[in-house]
């Protein structure tokens, strides 16, 4: 039976969250206790939860801070939030999950099947350092990318390009390695806009910083650093050379 701990600032959040997973007859135990760092600390502490509901924002500090003071972590976290803010990018980046209030009954189910079916593999501490990272807005952010086997953590200065394979997307990396992630190229299309990364075809996202040349030639193709030709859509060949002369 999996335990599960809720901590957030509100009470109400608390005892209504633990009533909707409740609701779902799974075999788990729910704990709604922790309604600050201290209080969440010491509940982690006591409990020694396998999946821990956390909310970013409380009165003496936030859910980072939390992770922070459990030197061995090995619980699940799905961070719970009220706003649309700059730590739910980090989140994104170091593949962890959260849900917006007011919580919504189905993606709570859903987070929860998936941190249930999480915390019966190994934990990768490496999340966690890339999310530390992540949430310090000086550094330099880091991706991961989890696959079947493994997690892998990625600095976005290593990402040559990515492309779709249908409901997956390739990474290709400066060391010539490929990872492959269960994730649709739209997805990492809007995490990576704002970083130098363009969809210049349908199923191609490219590091503009790793373009080497245009060819005119078969259409139009931009060559990336390491020889890779990538055909260029028509429909993007505005902002293509637009963002080009931004470099």
């Amino acid at each position: 039976m999996k335990k599960i701990l809720i901590i957030d600032d509100e009470n109400r959040t608390r005892e209504l969250i633990a009533k909707m997973i409740d609701s779902f007859g799974f075999d788990v135990i729910t704990i709604p206790e922790g309604e600050n760092v201290k209080s969440g600390i010491a509940a982690i502490e006591k409990h020694q939860p396998d999946i821990v509901f956390l909310d970013i924002q409380m009165p003496d500090g936030t859910g980072f801070d939390v992770l922070g003071s459990i030197p061995n972590k090995t619980f699940e976290v799905v961070f719970i939030t009220a706003h649309e803010e700059f730590a739910i990018k980090a989140i994104k980046f170091s593949a962890l999950d959260y849900l917006l209030k007011p919580v919504d009954l189905s993606e709570l189910k859903t987070a929860l099947e998936k941190a249930i079916e999480a915390s019966s593999k190994k934990h990768n501490p490496q999340q966690y350092e890339a999310l530390t990272s992540n949430i310090q807005s000086n550094e330099k952010r880091r991706l991961v990318l989890k696959t079947q086997e493994s997690v892998h953590v990625v600095e976005l200065d290593q990402i040559i390009r990515c492309e779709a394979d249908r409901n997956y997307t390739s990474f290709f990396l400066l060391d010539n390695k490929k990872i492959l992630v269960s994730k649709t190229l739209k997805e990492y299309e809007t995490l990576l806009s704002g970083y130098n990364f363009l969809r210049i075809q349908q199923s191609h996202l490219v590091n503009l910083n790793f373009i080497d040349r245009y060819d005119k030639k078969n259409g139009g193709a931009v060559v990336m650093k390491d020889g890779t030709e990538v055909p260029l859509s028509p429909a993007k060949r505005d902002v293509f050379f637009k963002r080009l002369e931004n470099l």
